[in-house]
């Protein structure tokens, strides 16, 4: 499966924080990898949006709509 790049979300991030998010700085929680949020990989194939780290492919954030609401796990992310 090809992974699409942050940009994939944007619209999306927006929706949910009201702000311009592919741009803002993150660190992986599990390797500490740096990135902005438009480099990270996107799948949206899954039932929902996986996003992962770039150098380790862990899972970041997930995002899922339910009944018209966009629930947003990022566990796996820090804002840099």
């Amino acid at each position: 499966m090809n992974a699409l790049d942050g940009n994939a979300i944007a619209g999306r991030l927006w929706e949910v924080f009201g702000a311009e998010l592919t741009n803002a700085r993150s660190v992986c929680v599990h390797c500490g990898a740096e990135a902005y949020v438009a480099e990270l990989h996107v799948y949206n194939r899954a039932p929902g949006t996986v996003v992962r780290c770039r150098r380790c492919e862990a899972v970041v954030m997930v995002l899922v709509e339910v009944r018209g609401i966009t629930a947003v796990d990022c566990r796996g992310l820090e804002l840099a």
